[in-house]
């Protein structure tokens, strides 16, 4: 099992030995100490591996994530996880600004809180915190499941597309087009699905509020002229 020590070994070295691993590798599970807040810790990565990043990471951490098992145990700065396109990426702390952004597949769980515009823009990446988000989260959201178990801030959901929100505790206020929707057993199954897979199994899914698009928005017609 790979350890690399960042007090002594280049970010560009770990991450070029990363991206060299091939599908039928037998390094399957790595180790990074002391990543001392560094920028685009194990970005780009390719293959099926676990990466365990013991500490707080900076920007981008496991940006551009496919297949990877990326674990941060601390708290991230800007943009985790974004832009993934498969695999999981699990931070046991707070996260930044822009958490899963553009993120196109994939899980990202939040053990904590996430700042501003968690789930920006996101294409089918599905996302869980366990604590709260911060204003704006979900913009312009077009695919996948956003799910806080705390609280949302200012403009949840603004510009939404198609994209599942799920929100436990109170939502400041909802953005243009994001309205409260009816939670029905198959919102509930996947709701469910989506906890067990954040390692989740005692919250009842009856205790969430379900959001997504009144669809005023992305097709333009005459008589939704005052909700742009």
């Amino acid at each position: 099992m790979p350890v690399v020590d960042l007090a002594h070994s280049s970010l560009r070295d770990l991450n070029g030995a990363l991206h060299a691993l091939t599908p039928d590798t037998n390094e399957t599970h790595w180790t990074v100490i002391n990543p001392r807040g560094q920028h685009n810790i194990a970005v780009g990565l390719d293959a099926p591996v676990e990466v365990e990043v013991e500490g707080h990471v900076g920007y981008y951490c496991a940006g551009m994530n496919k297949q990877a098992r990326v674990t941060v145990r601390g708290n991230a700065g800007q943009g985790i996880a974004e832009n993934m396109m498969s695999g999981k990426v699990h931070v046991t702390g707070d996260a930044s600004q822009a958490a899963g952004a553009s993120g196109n597949g994939g899980l990202l769980v939040i053990d904590g809180n996430a700042s501003a515009r968690c789930g920006i823009s996101m294409k089918g990446i599905d996302i869980v915190v366990k604590g709260s988000v911060g204003h704006l989260s979900a913009f312009m959201a077009q695919a996948g499941n956003f799910v806080v178990l705390g609280d949302a801030g200012e403009a949840l959901g603004d510009s939404i597309y198609e994209a599942h929100l799920y929100v436990r505790g109170t939502v400041a206020s909802l953005g243009a087009d994001c309205i409260e929707k009816p939670l029905g057993e198959e919102h509930k199954t996947e709701l469910k699905r989506l906890l067990s897979e954040a390692g989740i199994d005692d919250v009842d899914t009856s205790e969430f509020k379900r959001y997504g698009s009144s669809r005023k928005l992305y097709h333009f017609h005459i008589d939704n002229v005052g909700s742009y």
